[in-house]
């Protein structure tokens, strides 16, 4: 039978995807949060325990972990403010305490690999300050020390996503060539859960890290290569201090200049694992730790697959450590952009539902023919397939029909119309078209029309950025359009 452990930080990047893994290997789960009801949206909340604590209150964080076998600390005020440290030095000592009362068997905590030098980014200090307070708490304490997490939703893998994606051309501070060991969040999370068997005379510090040192220069070459990013140029200059390189990174990127600053100055660090001692109670994989291309690979794929927009449109429930959490911050997961417009429509949904699934070929758009036969051209021209393809069947659309220079990726009849564009944009491209009952009228409905667009590059943006100008005339009018055809008719079926 597998132990009993609780989890702190679950709402937080790597808690989040720590609980379905504890639950796949067989442990019971306590997950503990300020606000428990948060969780009520996650795929496993009801095969958890809750308990609410405050990780300063010490009484509340004691009965938390009160019959606890392991229990879990990935707790950091990163991005609360210049008070981070003070807040997290209280917050370990007070579950030190805690832990120790309980008579929890083992702590286990997810630092930061930092070099054995004195003046430490303060990011870094307070890193190594929380792990000497949990080892000294007399519970056994396994600390993991990563540096780079490799990952959709973390925030060292967001900012160098946003950076690389971002700028073809760029000058950096000189940490751009400081060597650095990062480690894919699946490798972090099997060290995480293997912890749990340690024997009790363990209690140390064990670097983490992937099988290749890269500098970060490295690494965003490396990054634009897997997402099919031309090579980019990055020129290296001296005069940027961390001060003014986080503030560009927060310029740049929509990473909070709360959480770049003290990541931008950790990077003045090397941090180089100087051992591999974990792998003597948690042995390497078969095939070996992830590689880095490997672990972007794994972090774009959910924007790569076809069936990615399910993300962000409906529930879906990721099914891998690198996927996206719907917990991840507004800015993590690659830049987004949408158009979003609703309308309610004098036709009852199934009417409604035949306007919406006849769209394309002979049909048309419904909304400024002119700009649509020209984007076709355009296509054309790019070595897209343009409007030429237009339908295989007037009225009925199936999963992977080409509707023109679309092609359909899910159908739901009388629900949901989704389409991923064929044409030649920089970036991936999605129009969806739903349906749904008027709650102020029977025999009327609402139309839904979300234009999703994922840039690739600063092309990408700038692509979005130009056309948005145009979104009005062509997605509003597409929707007045569908809109008057159906209300069209309706009034002839009443007629």
């Amino acid at each position: 039978m597998g132990a009993h452990v609780a989890v702190t930080g679950v709402t937080g990047y790597v808690g989040g995807r720590l609980v379905p893994e504890l639950l796949a290997a067989g442990h019971r789960v306590r997950a503990v949060a300020r606000n428990p009801q948060r969780l009520r949206g996650r795929p496993w909340f009801e095969q958890v325990e809750t308990a609410a604590a405050d990780a300063t209150h010490l009484e509340e964080i004691r009965a938390a972990l009160e019959g606890v076998d392991v229990a879990y600390y990935l707790i950091h005020s990163l991005g609360t403010g210049q008070r981070f440290a003070r807040r997290d030095r209280l917050a370990a000592l007070t579950f030190a305490r805690a832990a120790r009362d309980a008579g929890v068997r083992r702590i286990v905590y997810l630092g930061g690999l930092h070099p054995e030098e004195e003046g430490l980014s303060p990011h870094l200090e307070s890193r190594r300050e929380v792990e000497d307070i949990l080892l000294a708490s007399g519970v056994p304490t396994t600390v993991l020390r990563a540096a780079v997490i490799l990952g959709s939703g973390s925030a060292s893998f967001e900012m160098m996503r946003y950076l690389t994606e971002r700028l073809p051309a760029m000058t950096t501070p000189r940490w751009v060539d400081n060597r650095i060991q990062p480690i894919a969040i699946r490798d972090v999370l099997r060290y995480l859960v293997g912890s749990v068997t340690m024997p009790p005379e363990v209690s140390r510090a064990f670097d983490i890290g992937g099988p290749e040192v890269l500098t970060y220069r490295d690494m965003m070459q490396r990054y634009a290569a897997v997402a099919g990013l031309r090579r980019r140029i990055i020129v290296g200059v001296g005069v940027l201090s961390p001060r003014l390189s986080s503030l560009w990174v927060s310029l740049v990127t929509p990473v909070p200049a709360s959480i770049a600053r003290p990541l931008v100055e950790s990077l003045v660090h090397e941090v180089v694992c100087r051992e591999h001692d974990i792998a003597r109670w948690v042995p390497d994989p078969p095939g070996g730790l992830v590689p880095f291309d490997e672990a972007v690979r794994l972090a774009l794929q959910r924007i790569q697959d076809a069936d990615v927009v399910t993300r962000w449109s409906s529930a879906s429930v990721p099914g891998a450590p690198s996927d996206p959490l719907p917990s991840d911050p507004d800015w993590a997961g690659g830049s987004l952009y949408r158009d979003r417009r609703r309308t309610e429509v004098a036709a009852p949904p199934e009417v409604l539902w035949q306007v919406l699934e006849s769209i394309g070929g002979e049909v048309g758009w419904y909304s400024w023919p002119l700009a649509w036969r020209v984007r076709g051209v355009l296509d054309r021209i790019w070595g897209g397939p343009g409007l030429r393809r237009g339908r295989r069947d007037p009225l009925r659309l199936l999963v992977d029909d080409a509707v023109d220079f679309w092609r359909v990726e899910e159908v739901r009849p009388g629900r949901l119309l989704r389409l991923r564009a064929e044409m030649r944009v920089p970036g991936l491209a999605w129009l969806e078209l739903a349906v749904e009952p008027s709650d102020t009228s029977a025999g009327r409905s609402v139309m839904t029309q979300l234009a999703t667009f994922h840039p690739q590059g600063l092309l990408g943006h700038l692509y979005w950025w130009a056309v948005t100008p145009f979104h009005g005339v062509v997605f509003g009018g597409m929707q007045r359009g569908i809109r008057e055809e159906a209300e069209r008719r309706a009034a002839g079926v009443a007629a």
